[in-house]
């Protein structure tokens, strides 16, 4: 019941019955339900004085329960009195008692002391622990791999055996082969990474190493220039006096040193990762592994950086690209030798680098044979100058390549002999094979300036006046010493002696002489629409490029500065090659001249059968006589034997031509009319041979080619037969020329003649006794040609 309604409940009890009220207020006191403060509430409100009897009853009840405890404690009192007693016996014994419960109370605390301690110390070994693998995973997200596999180490060497007996450290074990796993995939992803980076950036990277390479031997070049030039020293490259230029070209090298930032290999790549990666693989003690893998890969990229590309020939840039990535590669696998310990070794590298040669080399000498153009050669061996030089910095062994470079410089004088062929053949095309003439001084001093010609009656002859020579001859000296020059640009910068450079040049130029300008002379020669005037030039051409050989060898010697007089000094084949062509320009001449004269002969037009000569000589052989009064006046220029041999082949061919057509096999019949205007013509070719068409004959020399004819015709002419045949192999013959065979062939042409115009003869006497007699020599002329027949 709530004190609420016990209230109400008291108050309603006041008014029935205040004893029975007090008593139920009492027993409700005594049964300690609190709050009580309704219950006295009711007592003291209901009527005035009603405490007090409220009181009243209070102490009654007091005394009844004083009464009851007086009671209970009277009953009880013995049980008192003996447990007092009994309390009083164990007080010795609970002093003792007291003792031993102190003593467990210590020992209790010294165990939790203990455990305390232990707890400690236990937590102390697992922090640092728990610290460091903490560590490690920060190390792991920080991509600091290195140092997390040193962390590695330090908890299973340190920090995992002092708690190894935990449950969380051996999670922890576990998991670290996989974090190591994990540091080894992603190294390895680095390493290609690097790889793929140094791959592309090798081209850039040789780029740079070979600029530099050069640079600082163009600097080195024109530095000993410069101290050359204060010792008052010509230096030159191969004797070249040195110019003011080097001292520009240093000035130059010097600002251009100092405003471009000299790059290295670290500059242009992150050699990081690879470091990283080795250290990685070395801590997990897998490095053969780590180094097997970079050699593969770069072996590989080897291969493809050796390949080049099908077009690498046409241009200079394809060759440019060829070496600057071969460069870069050989050069970040020095700086890789240098830098780690036992990635790649130098035997590794030397191996490397002759697979590497040996490719370079086939590969540059089957580009190089496709270079046609000379200019494309010489950058080629430029190029090749500066990968040998900048690999040879590097430590690389090199000397094949300048061994492929002497192949390269035979391909290089092949192109260039093609393309003189070509300059030699336009320098002809172009010549009007006439002397040179000249007006005044500066044309003189021009001509000189270009071909070294003297010749004081020249100088002392006033202007105008002329060169012997063609145009052509002091073209062609001049191409010679640029062929020369040409030839040289090849030689420098291949670490060769001037002895051996002097003996190249000379080959070269020998070349040169003897196959290109002897082919192209001996073409021009031989070309259908070249005359006699144009022979006749060429020849006095010829001669003098052969009397300006000897400048020549001066040249080259100047260029060298090897003296002639050396033992070992290769001579020009000049001479010989321009005494050939020289020959074959006067054998053409004499072979133009026979085809001239064999033209004019085929215009003869005779009567074979005239009863009585013209009385003149032959319109065409009149002309044919003026032609060649005309070509021998031309022949003037050329040396004597020449021009005399030219005369006398002349009138031999002539004297054989005419001889031909007598005994023509399609002439059938040939009167003695026609014989007396033959010999009418023969006659002129004696006169024109009498005449000294050449001069530097001796008496009657020239003649002596018609002998044959002149003989033959004295012979019809006369009809000696009788002569003839008593002194027939006689020495002191007046026929001795005459051949039996032809005298034979000659007559019976006559004698069919006879036969056919004079029909009634036989009853003539004079003529049937000529017909005798020409049967009669007939008879005997076939004896004696039988009898040749027989002794043959």
């Amino acid at each position: 019941m709530s004190s609420v309604g016990k209230s109400e409940a008291g108050e309603t009890m006041l008014e029935d019955d205040p004893d029975q009220t007090y008593e139920n207020v009492l027993a409700e006191i005594q049964s300690f339900e609190l709050p009580i403060e309704a219950t006295l509430r009711s007592v003291y409100d209901d009527q005035p004085n009603a405490h007090k009897k409220f009181m009243e009853k209070l102490d009654a009840c007091i005394r009844n329960h004083d009464k009851e405890i007086e009671k209970m404690c009277n009953f009880h009192h013995q049980g008192f009195v003996d447990a007092i007693t009994e309390l009083l016996k164990v007080r010795s014994d609970a002093e003792k008692l007291k003792v031993i419960v102190h003593t467990e109370d210590i020992i209790r605390c010294r165990i939790q002391q203990r455990n305390i301690t232990t707890v400690v110390e236990k937590m102390q070994l697992c922090i640092p622990v728990l610290e460091m693998y903490s560590k490690l995973k920060e190390q792991m997200s920080t991509k600091r791999y290195y140092s997390a596999l040193k962390t590695m180490e330090q908890l299973e060497n340190v920090y995992f055996p002092r708690v190894s007996q935990y449950r969380f450290c051996q999670l922890m074990i576990e998991n670290l082969p996989k974090l190591r796993e994990d540091i080894k995939e992603i190294s390895m992803s680095d390493l290609k990474d690097f790889l793929e980076s140094i791959r592309k950036h090798s081209d850039k990277i040789g780029a740079t190493a070979m600029k530099q390479s050069q640079q600082q031997k163009t600097f080195g070049i024109a530095l000993q220039k410069q101290n050359n030039i204060k010792f008052g020293k010509n230096m030159c490259i191969n004797d070249r006096i040195i110019e003011e230029k080097d001292e520009l070209i240093l000035k130059h090298l010097f600002e251009e040193e100092n405003e471009e930032e000299i790059l290295t290999v670290q500059d242009l790549v992150d050699f990081s990762p690879v470091y990283r990666c080795l250290h990685i693989y070395s801590v997990l003690g897998d490095e053969e592994t780590f180094e097997n893998y970079y050699r593969k890969q770069r072996k590989k990229q080897a291969r493809l950086v050796l390949q080049p590309q099908s077009s690498m020939h046409e241009t200079v840039d394809g060759y440019r690209r060829y070496f600057t990535q071969i460069v870069g590669f050989f050069v970040v696998e020095d700086h890789i030798l240098h830098v780690t310990q036992g990635l790649v070794t130098r035997a590794y590298t030397d191996e490397l680098w002759n697979m590497a040669l040996s490719k370079i080399i086939a590969v540059l000498r089957a580009h190089s044979s496709y270079c046609t153009d000379p200019d494309l050669v010489l950058e080629l061996k430029n190029l090749i100058v500066i990968f040998a030089d900048t690999l040879q910095g590097y430590g690389f062994p090199v000397n094949r390549l300048f061994d492929l470079l002497f192949e390269i410089r035979d391909q290089y004088n092949e192109t260039l002999l093609k393309k003189w062929a070509g300059v030699f053949r336009d320098i002809f095309e172009e010549d009007n094979y006439s002397p040179i003439p000249i007006v005044n001084e500066e044309e003189y001093k021009i001509v000189i300036s270009k071909f070294p010609f003297q010749d004081p009656d020249l100088e002392k002859q006033s202007f105008p006046k002329k060169f012997p020579m063609s145009q052509s001859v002091p073209h062609i000296y001049t191409q010679v010493k640029e062929f020369i020059s040409a030839s040289l640009k090849f030689s420098e910068s291949l670490h060769r002696s001037s002895t051996e450079i002097d003996d190249m040049l000379r080959k070269s130029t020998n070349l040169l002489l003897t196959r290109t300008l002897s082919t192209c002379l001996l073409n021009l020669i031989r070309k259908p629409h070249i005359g006699l005037t144009e022979l006749v030039q060429i020849i006095i051409n010829t001669t003098h490029l052969e009397q300006a050989c000897k400048y020549l060898e001066d040249f080259i010697t100047n260029i060298t500065n090897i003296s002639q007089e050396t033992v070992h000094t290769t001579r020009l084949y000049g001479l010989s090659t321009f005494k050939d062509a020289r020959h074959t320009a006067e054998g053409e001449i004499y072979t133009k001249l026979n085809q001239k004269i064999d033209e004019f002969v085929q215009l003869a037009d005779y009567d074979w059968t005239m009863s009585e000569p013209d009385g003149r000589a032959s319109g065409y052989l009149m002309d044919l006589i003026n032609f060649l009064r005309s070509i021998f006046q031309v022949f003037t220029h050329l040396p004597g034997k020449v021009a005399q041999t030219a005369c006398m082949s002349a009138c031999q061919h002539l004297s054989t031509s005419l001889m031909q057509m007598l005994l023509d096999c399609e002439l059938k019949q040939i009167s003695m009319g026609a014989v007396q205007q033959f010999n009418l013509d023969v006659i002129q070719c004696e006169l024109f041979a009498s005449s000294e068409p050449v001069p530097g004959f001796q008496g009657d020399t020239l003649q002596l080619a018609f002998i044959d004819l002149r003989q033959l015709l004295d012979l019809f002419m006369v009809w000696d037969w009788s002569t003839y045949l008593a002194d027939y192999g006689q020495p002191a013959s007046k026929y001795l020329r005459v051949n039996p065979n032809t005298a034979l062939t000659l007559l019976e042409k006559m004698k069919d003649t006879n036969k056919k115009n004079n029909i009634f003869a036989q009853f003539r006497k004079n003529d049937r006794d000529k017909q005798k007699l020409i049967e009669t020599v007939v008879k005997q002329l076939r004896s004696l040609v039988n009898g040749m027949s027989q002794h043959t």
